[in-house]
């Protein structure tokens, strides 16, 4: 069994709410059988859409103290901030790539027009990997955007509540009411707001794919 390193705090709440998934997607009878991991999670990483270099910088040295820690696979549940995997990289070990992943798993399903509520940073990386898949990506307009970033910063100060909850399930009807034919949750605020249930397409979480493949790397 390998050990899993992960770069976390971006933010807090969806790093938790990933290392509860890894928890629940291990096949395990006892504690022995899940996987180790050791984790930074480090709420200080600079601003990923403000102070892109410096994020970059703190990353690639929290690789490289997981690294010293014992990591062997490399994993963060922030999708913004892997336009610095190669920061990450850097440090040596496997780095499961969450975008590129999570491309692929909404992708198998067959549609050929996906909507991704993520980011502006989260949206350019997803638009790569979907058109590396051979898919269209749908995204939302301005005004849909900035009440993304809104609901998503709203998670963030610890807001989870109903209307939160409603502006995310509007956020995705508009997707599909744009034409996409599946939905990625492309923040990893995202899916502590919406099911698959509140949406009309499937669903496709981006942390429950990452979880799902750290464990597969790690056994």
């Amino acid at each position: 069994m390998k050990t899993l390193g992960v770069l976390g705090g971006m933010g807090p709440a969806a790093t938790v709410a990933f290392l509860a998934r890894v928890q629940a997607l291990t096949p395990a009878k006892g504690d022995e059988d899940h996987v180790r991991v050791v984790m930074d999670m480090n709420p200080q990483v600079p601003n990923r859409h403000t102070q892109p270099e410096a994020a970059g910088r703190t990353l690639g040295e929290m690789a490289l103290r997981l690294k010293a820690a014992g990591a062997e696979v490399l994993a963060m549940p922030c999708n913004t901030a892997h336009a610095h995997a190669a920061a990450i990289r850097a440090a040596g070990l496997p780095f499961v790539d969450m975008v590129a992943e999570t491309a692929k798993a909404a992708a198998a399903g067959g549609a050929q027009r996906i909507g991704v509520l993520a980011t502006p940073g989260g949206e350019a990386l997803y638009e790569a990997a979907l058109d590396a898949e051979g898919v269209e990506m749908v995204g939302l307009s301005e005004a849909y955007r900035a009440r993304l970033m809104a609901v998503v910063f709203g998670v963030k100060a610890g807001d989870t509540g109903p209307e939160q909850r409603t502006a995310m399930r509007e956020l995705a009807a508009a997707l599909v009411t744009a034409g996409a034919q599946g939905i990625i949750g492309g923040c990893t605020e995202v899916p502590l707001l919406l099911d698959a249930g509140d949406v009309a397409v499937p669903l496709t979480d981006s942390a429950e794919v990452l979880a799902r493949v750290c464990v597969e790397a790690c056994l």
